[in-house]
């Protein structure tokens, strides 16, 4: 898995980690952009107002977002690109019990509102 704390360390920092979740911060500047890399299940919990593209596989999904919202992140591999006019700042909390059952093959590429 490509950790983004490795492949970001100046846009993600860990928070705090026990052996059944992790919490990362993520902060960036307009015009940033991370490099591929993966998440676990995770809670995104929005703390400013931001605007972002998120990649992979040759797809594109545009991500506006308020700040306060919490939203889903189903287990992926993205990039993603700070795409407008204000400073990103988030907190992901990664679950590192995997989904009971089959991995899911319709996952939502970015954040989902359930």
């Amino acid at each position: 898995m490509n950790d983004p704390v490795v492949t970001d360390p100046q846009l993600y920092r860990v928070l705090w980690e026990n052996e059944r979740v992790r919490v990362l911060e993520y902060r960036d500047s307009p015009g940033d952009a991370t490099h591929l890399h993966a998440h676990p299940d995770t809670v995104m919990v929005t703390l400013s107002s931001f605007q972002r593209v998120i990649s992979a596989g040759g797809r594109e999904v545009p991500v506006d977002m308020e700040a306060g919202q919490v939203r889903w992140l189903d287990a992926q591999e993205h990039q993603g690109r700070n795409a407008g006019r204000t400073a990103t700042h988030s907190v992901f909390i990664e679950l590192k019990e995997p989904r009971p059952g089959a991995p899911r093959r319709d996952a939502t590429l970015g954040p989902s509102a359930s």
